[in-house]
């Protein structure tokens, strides 16, 4: 395999990376031919082709349409039987139930749902789980509470695995419909429909869907069953897309294909504020500009977040169904209030984790995988410990929350490249985790502390390698260099045509070479704000995000007037009624 092109000779930056260009050198003509044939700037031209876009295909590219994009939903295996279902249950005016998620996904995919029933004047009633007390998806007691004020559950974002759950009320009379995006891992529950595209027997391709794309998928095949029953009167769907939208990016799912239609689809619906909850999230989060996918992933999403970790696990989806606006600012401001109480407790608990896992680190062999635990920590906020960890120390990490009874709760988030759903499985099989699950890129465990000695053991001997090889061959993708009077708010609308941007469709990274850092300030959380300075004495305003105390925050402080390659994203900071061009950096070098 071709090893990319070094960009601007840099090995080791101050993160320890690889800078290389995105684009290839069969891309650049692409690149090329992209902008003569559509007239397109030369820098989105290098986005759009390092993306692996063609000419023929920029123009749709550039605009994801869900008719385009959107395939029939009865590609999927039983989307046509769950449908059938649903608009039997509203043909008939049954009681519905719906179990969700206690995370973004799960509050918008209920919502949606929700949304959709109460246009015929069914109030569903919507069940989420305690995070601490009842843990993810359906669980007996709760199945059967749901049995007796329903004739219809639906679980939306769990479910798949859930026969032993549903066994609780078999018999009852009571059908079940699962709508899910999750692994499987086991015999498929005996229910009226199992829609999910990461079934063994599914053939549809939309294994990347969130459980939000999911529920819109069966509910436009929903509406298309009403239609053939005579009904007319129908929702309409597309102004729902802002809750698919926002469970779509929290998720984390790949932005490509029809996830990027229904988020670039869902972000105008959202910025129409239909949704008074959404709106109000908005409003409390401080935003002062249309909705973009920042705004959903790290404002909103964590406010709705925070009702699961360490309040109310419901608040989410309350807000989000809510139509009186009054009501829809009182939750709102509630999830605000969890949200910022949640930012303290994580705040103590990430300080004593790094200075754990500092120590480790300090030692002569450091470990593969950060493995941190306490007695005082909240359970529903490890796994951010466990993020903030990998960050860090840029390899695997654990953060274990021990009850009483010396039994942890632990999260874990990976580095692009190392499976640590894998890992924790074969931890299992070993038996040195009483459970464990999760994918790639994050895992929760559940272990004894006697163990735990064991499990650092395991996790050195199964992970060394592979986390050493990955970390030294770090890279950081470049999409482009420019300077900072080529930074404006025009340029930044012409690259933002690329996106949205997130998982699958990274947010193009630009180096400003040669400029020095002319002002700095200590702002918020441990945020470095600088105002850089080219040759010419042009200048932009940027801002490092929590590297105070990092190996990029102390590189900048520590340039003393001297100059510097400075990589970062782009964006405009809408203030005060003004707009200003500003970058958020990602990471820097010493020119070669």
């Amino acid at each position: 395999m071709t090893q990319a092109s070094s960009f601007l000779g840099i090995d080791r930056s101050a993160k320890g990376r690889r800078w290389v260009d995105r684009m290839s050198p069969a891309q650049a003509q692409v690149a090329l031919d992209i902008a003569q044939r559509h007239g397109i700037v030369d820098l989105l031209a290098r986005v759009l082709a390092g993306r692996g876009v063609t000419a023929d295909k920029a123009p749709g590219f550039l605009d994801p349409t869900i008719k385009a994009l959107m395939p029939d939903p009865r590609s999927i295996t039983d989307v046509e039987a769950a449908a059938e279902r649903i608009a039997s249950a509203i043909h008939n005016r049954e009681r519905v139930a719906i179990f969700g998620d206690y995370d973004v996904d799960g509050a918008s995919s209920s919502a949606l749902l929700a949304r959709y029933l109460r246009h015929f004047d069914i109030e569903a009633q919507i069940y989420i789980p305690d995070r601490i007390h009842e843990g993810y998806g359906p669980n007996p007691e709760a199945m059967r509470e749901l049995a007796a004020a329903a004739s219809l559950i639906v679980t939306v974002d769990c479910g798949t695995n859930s026969a032993e759950a549903f066994s609780a009320i078999a018999g009852t009379g009571v059908d079940i419909v699962v709508l899910d995006h999750h692994q499987v891992g086991g015999p498929l529950p005996e229910v009226a429909a199992v829609v999910n595209p990461n079934r063994d027997d599914d053939l549809s391709g939309l294994g990347h869907l969130c459980a939000a794309g999911i529920v819109f998928m069966t509910l436009v095949e929903v509406s298309r069953q009403l239609r053939g029953r005579g009904v007319s009167r129908l929702p309409d769907l597309l102004s729902m897309l802002d809750l698919v939208a926002l469970g779509t990016v929290c998720d984390v799912v790949p932005l490509v294909g029809l996830n990027r239609a229904l988020v670039a689809k869902g972000l105008v619906a959202a910025r129409h504020l239909g949704n008074p909850g959404l709106s109000a999230l908005a409003r409390v989060s401080a935003i002062g500009e249309p909705l973009n996918p920042f705004h959903l992933g790290f404002l909103i999403g964590p406010r709705i977040n925070a009702g699961g970790r360490i309040g109310n696990a419901a608040l989410g989806s309350m807000a989000l169904v809510e139509d009186d606006a009054n009501r829809a600012g009182e939750i709102a401001a509630e999830l605000d209030r969890l949200n910022r109480e949640r930012q303290a407790i994580e705040t103590e608990m990430v300080a004593e984790a790094r200075a754990e896992a500092d120590r480790d680190m300090a030692g002569s062999a450091p470990p593969a995988v950060v493995l941190t635990s306490s007695t005082r920590w909240h359970p529903g906020i490890v796994g951010l410990i466990a993020a903030r960890l990998k960050e860090h120390t840029r390899r695997p990490a654990f953060a274990v929350s021990f009850n009483a009874s010396g039994k942890g709760t632990g999260s874990g988030r990976s580095i692009p490249g190392f499976d640590l759903g894998r890992l924790v499985r074969a931890a299992v099989d070993e038996g040195i985790l009483v459970k464990g699950g999760g994918h790639a890129m994050a895992a929760g465990i559940t272990v004894d502390r006697s163990r735990l000695g064991d499990l650092r053991d395991f996790f050195d001997e199964r992970a060394s390698g592979a986390v050493t090889s990955l970390i030294d061959s770090e890279t950081q993708a470049i999409d482009g260099a420019l300077t900072a009077r080529g930074v404006n708010t025009g340029l930044i609308e012409e690259i933002g045509k690329a996106g949205p941007f997130g998982s699958g469709n990274p947010e193009p990274v630009f180096v400003l070479p040669n400029h020095r850092v002319a002002s700095s300030a200590v702002v918020g959380n441990g945020h470095l704000k600088l105002r850089l300075q080219a040759e010419d004495r042009s200048a932009v305003d940027a801002i490092a995000f929590r590297a105070v105390d990092s190996d990029l925050g102390q590189f900048l402080s520590g340039l003393g007037g001297r100059p510097a390659h400075v990589a970062g994203t782009l964006s405009v900071n809408h203030w005060n009624g003004r707009q200003t061009p500003q970058m958020r950096i990602v990471d820097a070098a010493a020119p070669v």
